[in-house]
């Protein structure tokens, strides 16, 4: 993209649609700094709605949910008809940034918070910021778009998604299902169930003790590579398009396998007892005596099946 087409780019995003881009303060004349605090009891509810901004919650030894944030607009006037609108009791918390009606410009609102470390993040959700999420006991919903989102030290079910951005897990112990377009998926330390989808971007992850439920990678245009270092009975199911897959595995695991590609070719590092014909670009066999199914398919790309 050359200089002018950028700039051209850019400023219809902010004179038409009012966005924002993180990091960037073109079109910011005026900020303004505020700060709540609401009781929220261990197991409680946050709901956090917001546009044009990062957000960022840790959980502390509080039984406290303590709001910063900065309101950011092109004008005084503008940045005045920013509201956040906040509902509060002991059991939950609901705050929404308020986006003035009709009005057009480079605005936007980030978000900091410290919360009690068990805490049930019923959704948060932004859009043109990233969102970040650490220490926490509960499950989390998180949703932005055009940024990345990053969760660590985590323990509970976790449903994160974001388009023209990137998700990182790490530490993580419970129910994971990852989702982006046109950005990766990095995971480690996983332990629980484990499901990544992507599109134009790789998946790397390392489940370090699976749940039973089946683990599964869906990419296009995108590698695959994939640590199981315990699968607990659990199935592995991974696909991609234009690229390659890369499974390891325990060296003394038991599964069946399944492996197709076209345009490349299959190499196993396990003994197989192979089923029906065996050819250079499909692989049915046993390893072992058996077990969870390892079940992986690419299109133009060589599958490799690695021992650990």
């Amino acid at each position: 993209m050359n200089q002018l087409a950028g700039s051209v780019i850019l400023a219809t995003c902010l004179v038409l649609t009012g966005c924002d881009i993180e990091g960037f303060d073109g079109g910011i004349r005026e900020k303004e700094d505020f700060h709540y605090s609401y009781d929220l009891k261990p197991g409680g509810r946050l709901e956090l709605e917001s546009f044009n901004g990062s957000i960022e919650i840790a959980g502390w030894d509080k039984n406290t949910v303590e709001i910063n944030g900065t309101k950011q607009a092109a004008t005084r006037d503008l940045l005045n008809e920013i509201k956040i609108d906040i509902v509060s009791s002991p059991e939950s918390l609901r705050v929404r940034t308020v986006r003035p009606l009709g009005r057009h410009g480079s605005m936007g609102v980030k978000f900091v918070l410290s919360v009690p470390r068990k805490v049930i993040l019923e959704r948060i959700a932004s859009s043109n910021g990233s969102i970040r999420v650490r220490d926490l006991e509960g499950s989390a919903r998180l949703k932005t778009s055009n940024g990345s989102v990053h969760a660590a030290n985590l323990k509970g079910d976790i449903d994160a998604g974001t388009s023209n951005g990137g998700v990182e897990l790490a530490d993580f112990t419970g129910g994971a299902t990852l989702h982006t377009s046109n950005g990766s998926i990095h995971a480690t330390g996983v332990r629980g169930f484990f499901e990544a989808t992507t599109s134009n971007g790789a998946i790397d992850a390392q489940v370090v003790e699976a749940s039973g439920r089946p683990i599964k990678a869906d990419s296009s245009n995108g590698r695959i590579n994939l640590t199981v270092e315990s699968l607990k009975g659990s199935d592995v199911q991974a696909s991609t398009s234009n690229s390659s897959i890369t499974v390891r595995l325990p060296s003394s695991i038991n599964a069946r396998l399944k492996a197709s590609t076209s345009n490349s070719s299959i190499n196993s590092e396990f003994d197989l007892t192979v089923h029906g014909s065996l050819s250079k670009n499909r692989l049915d066999g046993t390893i072992g005596s058996g077990g969870p199914l390892i079940n992986l398919s690419s299109s133009n790309g060589a599958i490799r099946i690695q021992k650990l």
